[in-house]
């Protein structure tokens, strides 16, 4: 017999709530009163008859359907479940338009036994948008007493606001939420309807949106937990935990340090990250065995995804397995900046200066072999046959290029259609370095992705610009994170969220108004542009101090309110 330690639960239990379909969108088959509504009455299929019903609950949704039916001897019901309709030619078009589409998903099978209020539940969380019924009754009718949803996620409660005069933003914001919510249970998952698995790049984007939002840092801890446990004998960790399918992706085990990072300087819990750092020094150990004579990381197994852009091979830039490919060159160093500060933070100096020096002498080997002189951009690989918007991003996130160089190679990656392209959860990256070289008022000029979203009448934002895959995915819901972060400019000055800086950065908007959760409570700001100054006030929780931040001004900030005149 296997015997198993219980340990203590270290997350919370799940929300749960009851959720009934409002709306029956077409019936094929049988007629329906068009003001039927589950959980007022029963709906009866006469005995004898083949019907399609068609259920939309208005938006994305998650959770246990809960089936109460009565008679029905010989019956069968057929549950289907799907994100969206579909066109003939597979498109999904706008999600609230019907007409011409039909159903494509996973199905349940229900088939009653004649008996009196049977309640059937299936064993796993279903997602879904729509739902069909398709009914066929013998010589019994069937009656439907009730059709419902035990709305099932992980009880992050919305405690962050963001609110301007551009109202596009507040409905970018509640989709965004929505995409947050459903891709968090017991775990984050990148999506809810498709792997249902806690990516280390999803996840640290959703670990960000929690910090902000919710405050609740929780499922953080416990990602990052559940990374290091799932770490093979040569160092790397899974790129999904738990599972019990091993995938690695290397640069994802890099992605996972920089999550302990983030968490390093959103939250003062020493013990817990000291415990991170064996973990850490044994992914750049693989690494490290894998530098070659240029200077650069040489050829990879495994898969070695960063992207779903056209532009790449299946997700991975196409040299990465026989090495030498300077946007996973520059991801090892931004690793190894990051972990020699935290290295440094516990006094670790010997190894902190090694990974700084290593870091240090990789970017110059990037810089050398990779720096393309004729357009002023640095080269996917020495051969210089490639271009791409993500190693250029992250010649600026490793400062790879000379920071008084940035902001012209930021405008180039912007500008520049010839380079391959990030895709939406990339672009989390390219926010990221727009952030760093100080031209975050461009951000909200580019968020023409999740307007055409908002457009086609998603009520979660997608996976990307695919037209089979998840119409909720954990990574595209980063704006939340950076309206916060870099619309409004609030992040963390010192490890632990010890100090706070401020840096707004209005773009078209005359105001801003946002809550964002710190450990010590909520800061709270309140600002208006007025002409090229700004009026409001910013409020900070107790034992909070930090810094605001305007063009060439810094004004101190202490704890309660700041009345800001600049």
């Amino acid at each position: 017999m296997e015997l198993r330690m219980l340990v203590p639960r270290e997350i919370p239990l799940m929300e749960e709530r009851i959720e009934h379909i409002p709306r029956i969108s077409r019936a094929k088959g049988v007629a329906i009163d068009p003001a039927f509504k589950f959980g007022n009455k029963p709906l009866i299929i006469p005995a004898g008859t083949k019907a399609k019903i068609l259920l939309d609950q208005t938006h994305l949704t998650f959770g246990y359907p809960v089936f109460n039916i009565s008679q029905g001897m010989g019956s069968k019901i057929k549950v289907i479940y799907s994100e969206a309709l579909y066109a003939e030619d597979g498109s999904k078009g706008n999600r609230n338009d019907i007409e011409g589409k039909e159903i494509q998903g996973y199905s349940d099978i229900i088939l009653p036994d004649g008996g009196s209020e049977r309640k059937i539940i299936p064993t796993w969380l279903r997602t879904y948008r729509f739902i069909q019924l398709e009914i066929e009754t013998k010589s019994e009718p069937l009656k439907i007493n009730d059709l419902y949803c035990i709305y099932t996620t992980y009880p992050l409660e919305q405690n962050g606001a963001f609110e301007s005069d551009d109202p596009k933003l507040s409905q970018i914001w509640d989709v965004g939420w929505r995409t947050a919510r459903l891709c968090a249970g017991e775990t984050y998952m990148d999506c809810p309807y498709w792997e249902q698995l806690q990516y280390i790049g999803d996840t640290r984007i959703q670990s960000l949106i929690s910090l902000y939002v919710s405050g609740d840092d929780r499922l953080m801890r416990n990602a990052i937990k559940l990374a290091d446990h799932s770490r093979i004998p040569g160092g790397l960790t899974l790129s999904r935990g738990p599972s019990y399918i091993n995938q690695i992706v290397p640069a994802f085990s890099l992605y996972w340090i920089a999550m302990v990072h983030d968490y390093y300087m959103h939250r003062k819990d020493d013990e817990f990250i000291k415990s991170c750092l064996p973990g850490i020094q044994a992914v750049l150990g693989w690494f490290e065995r894998r530098m070659d004579d240029t200077g650069m990381l040489g050829g990879l197994e495994w898969f070695n995804f960063s992207d779903w852009t056209d532009g790449f091979l299946v997700g991975s830039p196409g040299v990465v397995d026989d090495g030498n490919s300077a946007l996973i060159s520059l991801n090892f160093a931004y690793a190894l900046d990051r972990a020699s500060e935290l290295y440094s933070y516990f006094d670790y100096d010997i190894v902190a200066g090694k990974y700084k020096k290593m870091a240090m002498d990789i970017k110059a080997s990037v810089r050398d072999l990779c720096w393309a002189d004729s357009s002023d951009l640095m080269v996917d690989t020495p051969e210089k046959k490639a271009f791409s918007q993500h190693t250029n991003i992250f010649s600026i996130l490793t400062d790879c290029v000379p920071e008084e160089q940035q902001q012209e190679l930021m405008t180039k990656i912007l500008n520049n259609p010839e380079l391959i392209q990030t895709t939406i959860y990339y672009k989390f990256y390219l926010f990221e370095a727009l952030q760093k070289t100080g031209m975050a008022d461009k951000y909200l000029s580019m968020l023409q992705t999740w307007e055409n979203m908002l457009g086609d009448g998603l009520t979660t934002f997608a996976e990307g610009n695919y037209k089979d895959r998840s119409d909720c995915h954990a990574w595209s819901a980063s704006p939340l994170y950076h309206f916060l972060s870099s619309v409004a400019g609030i992040l963390p000055e010192t490890p632990g969220f010890n100090t706070v800086g401020i840096e707004p950065k209005f773009g078209h908007l005359s105001e801003i108004k946002v809550k964002v959760v710190h450990p010590h409570g909520i800061i709270r700001m309140n600002l208006t542009k007025n002409g090229k100054g700004i009026i409001g006030d910013i409020e900070l929780p107790e034992g909070l101090k930090g810094n605001l931040y305007w063009g060439s001004d810094k004004i101190q900030l202490s704890q309660g309110k700041n009345d800001i005149r600049l």
